[in-house]
């Protein structure tokens, strides 16, 4: 291969990404098979770490091409198998049914949403009072529905909001649709617009990281809340009721502290908190507001309540649990699109290219804890953990828990954890009564400190590789400073609440 060939190759491989970025990633594939020749066990934690930094830099380059070269090779090497692989994949298969289609049916409710959330944000002036509503009802919706369900609606809000000002402030009316419109190009920005820009994805930033760690701050306080709080209830043998009452002395002043922490931010405008929506901004999104309800026609009005009779079966299937998520999200595309007339292929192809990239990287990421489970990476801490004065046993599993959490996927963490302690319980090695404090240390710990990086929670990662995140320019380290307040609170709070269990 000459010199030219090898020269196109190299510029080709991650394509725009830096070439620093190529050579780490190099570096990468190169190191791991002597790593794992030499120490297989800290092999499979070098590799967490290589995965996470793919995670880390998802705005240099979306981290399904990195991150899966790296699964490619574990599994090449050994770390895993393609079985194990698969395994990890089908005990997900209820949230890959969920991301591709219930994200698809959230797209056909855009105009609704858009709708809906202009009024309350033209309506609601107080920023403090914004924030506090946008995360306590992300956690509502969130205790009983789903995270991810619910950031998806966050998303496509805030796309909504965001598309209607860049339109305008780079093409200068931002009243008419402009299919081929690049959201992400700030080259025809005029300077009059381009500090509005600014503030206003410091706005949206904002507004969507309350959302986000509302998703957490609802999803523990139920069964349904979380993947890992419905294996744990079984484990447990609790019922709705029941799971909710153990795990209330915790959930709810965890809750209450979220919220007081969601104000206080925006108060004090640490952490990236505290920006308001510059009010040139609010004139263009009330100005396209009135002109969109001017032009809509008695056929626009009938969509508008199509939708909405569809949003109120997608709560009321999930509340009750009618189908599996995925399911439901499915009804809900073939309802919204027959009785709006969407039936060309093409147009109902757009509402899955948000979702399909970021579950084609959750498979890759089941790979990754392949590795995990197959190299036993968690059993020392695990052992070292029971081995423990009971006194002490909750809060450390806690603390473990969430520090688990934080690198890896929050459902694998309780499901090794709640396996090892339900055998414990079954060995008579400790009593009901204590196996019930550990059940609520792991199901806490797994969900509330698991805000701090994108890793821990699926919904934290599906905001990171959205459409959104380049858009308002919120990155992997971003994100980590703008959860850290939330996280020290949560943690500290959870602890307490445990300690006092115990």
């Amino acid at each position: 291969m000459s010199r030219t060939h090898l020269n196109a190759l190299s510029e080709n491989f991650l394509g725009q990404s830096g070439g620093w970025y190529k050579k780490t990633i190099v570096a990468f594939l190169l190191i791991n098979p002597v790593l794992f020749a030499i120490n297989p066990f800290l092999a499979g934690w070098v590799l967490i770490l290589e995965f996470i930094f793919t995670l880390a830099m998802a705005l240099k380059c979306y981290p399904l091409q990195p991150g899966g070269l790296l699964a490619i090779e574990a599994v090449a090497l050994g770390m895993t198998s393609p079985e194990s692989v698969f395994h990890e994949t089908e005990a997900n298969f209820e949230v890959i049914l969920l991301l591709m289609f219930m994200v698809a049916g959230i797209y056909f409710m855009k105009n609704l949403l858009l709708f809906v959330f202009t009024k309350i944000l033209l309506g609601v002036r107080s920023k403090t009072l914004l924030s506090l509503l946008f995360s306590l009802v992300a956690a509502v919706l969130s205790a009983f529905l789903d995270a991810l369900t619910v950031t998806a609606v966050l998303i496509a809000v805030s796309v909504g909001f965001y598309s209607v000002y860049h339109r305008y402030a780079s093409v200068g009316d931002g009243l008419h649709e402009h299919e081929d419109h690049n959201h992400d190009d700030d080259d025809d920005i005029t300077d009059e617009h381009r500090q509005d820009l600014e503030d206003f994805r410091a706005f949206l930033r904002s507004l969507i990281m309350h959302g986000a760690v509302g998703t957490a701050l609802g999803g523990v306080c139920t069964l349904v809340g979380e993947p890992q709080n419905l294996l744990i209830a079984e484990q447990a043998g609790w019922d709705f009721i029941e799971f909710f009452l153990r795990v209330a002395p915790i959930s709810m002043p965890t809750l209450v502290a979220g919220l007081a922490t969601c104000a206080l931010m925006e108060k004090l405008g640490w952490f990236g908190y505290g920006a308001k929506l510059p009010e040139n901004v609010r004139t263009i999104l009330m100005d396209y507001d009135k002109k969109e309800s001017a032009k809509r026609t008695t056929r626009d009005n009938m969509e508008l309540v199509v939708q909405a009779l569809g949003a109120l079966f997608l709560v009321a299937a999930l509340a009750l649990h009618l189908a599996e998520v995925g399911l439901i999200g499915l009804a809900v595309i073939v309802l919204l699109t027959t009785f709006n007339g969407i039936i060309d292929e093409h147009r109902i192809g757009h509402a899955f290219e948000e979702a399909l990239p970021f579950t084609a990287l959750l498979v890759v990421f089941f790979a990754i804890v392949a590795v995990i489970h197959d190299q036993h990476l968690f059993e020392p801490i695990t052992h070292a953990l029971l081995a423990l004065d009971e006194d002490v046993q909750g809060p450390m599993f806690f603390v473990a828990n969430g520090i688990l959490s934080m690198i890896s996927d929050n459902v694998f963490v309780a499901t090794v954890y709640i396996t090892e302690v339900k055998a414990a319980l079954l060995a008579g090695e400790i009593s009901r009564a204590h196996f019930d404090i550990l059940a609520i240390a792991i199901n806490t710990g797994t969900n509330l400190p698991s805000v701090a990086t994108p890793n821990g929670q699926a919904a934290f990662l599906f905001l990171l590789t959205s459409a959104l995140a380049p858009l308002i320019r919120l990155s992997y380290g971003r994100m980590v400073v703008m959860a850290l307040p939330y996280t020290i609170v949560l943690g500290i709070v959870g602890l307490i609440g445990v300690m006092q269990l115990s």
